[in-house]
């Protein structure tokens, strides 16, 4: 396989432009292109939930996006050092009643040499919304480059 650029050591530039093309794919909500920039052998824990495995991070993101409906995810960086980020993000969905939720969370990332990502640490909270109170309101897929961060709209 090829690698997956920006390669670590990660400076402040090449970690805030993995974070968002880390963003960029996961708005896609296509879970083999997401599986895609992970390790053959990743380890993630998310919540409560371990996985190990390409094929275990696509059957996690297919239940996942099935589940959440209507997703749509900012992350940002909150820190970096030689082959490792983390980043606090927040993204808007609705389950099949119609239900709306803003998740909050912090993953730490840990890269191998080829820029893939062989470790992901989730924690998450679901917070109900009201759907006046969203907003993520762009089209389906990744956040347009004017819209709003999380800092910018105050989250």
């Amino acid at each position: 396989m090829t690698e997956r650029p920006p390669l670590p050591p990660f400076t402040l530039e090449t970690a805030v432009r993995k974070v968002r093309m880390a963003e960029d794919a996961w708005n896609t909500r296509d879970p083999e292109r997401v599986a895609a920039a992970y390790t053959a052998d990743s380890r993630w824990r998310n919540r409560a939930e371990f996985l190990q495995g390409r094929d275990a991070i696509v059957a996690f993101l297919t239940r996942k996006w099935a589940r959440e409906i209507e997703y749509r995810l900012i992350k940002e960086l909150w820190a970096f050092h030689d082959r490792r980020i983390a980043v606090r993000f927040q993204y808007e969905w609705h389950d099949e009643s119609g239900r709306w939720y803003r998740s909050h969370g912090n993953e730490q990332w840990e890269f191998a040499d080829d820029g893939r990502m062989r470790r992901r640490e989730a924690s998450i909270n679901d917070v109900p919304i009201a759907e006046a109170d969203r907003k993520f309101l762009w089209p389906a897929g990744p956040r347009p480059q004017e819209h709003p961060g999380l800092s910018e709209l105050g989250l």
